[in-house]
């Protein structure tokens, strides 16, 4: 199966702009490239797109600081980016979409390095047990997103300040902070966030044993990917419904944590309404399960078909 590869390197530190040109990257229908996008933001905290940002980020604190709080597409945790850290994007067709070839690629460039790296849980690569990339991925009619951190000298203290943290995750992982959970490469090599893009690079063309084009970041900056960067700026994208979110209920399940705000309607015997807080990494079954929810009998559980996150969130409330 032939198909094309390209490189695009971010030259700018804004994050609405990255995930901006990321989003045009996966609207566009090419379906004969495989693209890899490094870029990377100032002082920022990305959550996944069905979260909460005031239960997973110290939004206040970090405002006031001149960090900036994003949402991205995908499901997953929040995460702290800094200058420090390195982000990387696959987007392809679904037919050239390769979670494991496209992990192998950042875990290659990293053998360069000398470093022996590991891929754990859902969604973890690790080195000597400790997690410095998470990943997360985006499903988008016949287009594909993976796309990931590469904690290389990230600042931990702004980290552990702006992040919030469930317990029950840090729990679940055994670790008693996010920072002792977490590992700088440059702890262990002499790396920095930038030094790192050519061995991402030979890396890419080694594995995919194509020589990539390589882009210039400034000629995909059109008007409508600057339309979609104030958008995903916007306050109601940010933070919309989420101001006035009160968990009612909450769970931690294979897939991810849940919690949810509703209210019923006794006298009609309905879910009125319903939302759903969770970093599940498929963010379209929490918007399914919403849509399933509202207006359900509160009498009789509705059929949930195979969404097994449906059928948990219901637990929740039947």
């Amino acid at each position: 199966m032939s198909y094309k590869t390209q490189i695009i390197i971010g030259n700018q530190y804004n994050p609405f702009l990255n995930l901006a040109v990321e989003s045009s990257l996966l609207n566009d229908d090419d379906d004969d490239t495989v693209t890899m996008f490094l870029w990377k933001n100032h002082q920022t905290v990305v959550y996944g797109y069905n979260q909460n940002p005031f239960t997973e980020c110290n939004v206040d604190m970090l405002l006031s600081e001149g960090g900036h709080a994003a949402r991205r597409r995908t499901g997953g945790g929040a995460v702290y980016h800094d200058l420090g850290n390195l982000n990387f994007s696959f987007v392809a067709h679904k037919k050239h979409y390769d979670v494991r070839k496209q992990l192998e690629v950042i875990q290659t460039a990293l053998g360069f390095l000398g470093l022996e790296t590991e891929i754990s849980g859902r969604n973890d690569l690790t080195y000597d047990g400790r997690k410095f990339s998470g990943n997360a991925f985006g499903f988008y009619k016949e287009r594909r997103l993976h796309h990931g951190t590469i904690l290389i000298k990230t600042d931990t203290e702004k980290l552990t300040k702006y992040l919030k943290v469930n317990p029950a995750k840090l729990q679940k992982h055994g670790v008693k902070s996010v920072a002792s959970r977490i590992i700088n490469l440059s702890e262990v090599v002499d790396i920095t966030s930038d030094a790192i893009i050519p061995h991402l690079t030979k890396a890419f063309e080694q594995v995919y044993e194509i020589k990539p084009e390589i882009v210039d970041f400034n000629d995909l900056l059109t008007s409508n990917v600057l339309k979609t960067r104030d958008i995903f700026a916007s306050d109601e994208y940010l933070f919309g419904k989420w101001r006035n979110f009160h968990a009612k209920k909450s769970a931690q399940f294979p897939w991810g944590l849940a919690e949810i705000d509703l209210h019923i309607n006794e006298g009609k015997g309905i879910i009125e309404n319903i939302s759903i807080a969770s970093d599940g990494l498929e963010p379209e079954l929490i918007e399914e399960t919403e849509r399933i929810l509202t207006g359900a009998s509160i009498k009789e559980m509705p059929d949930f078909g195979n969404n097994e996150v449906a059928r948990d969130i219901a637990g929740m409330i039947y």
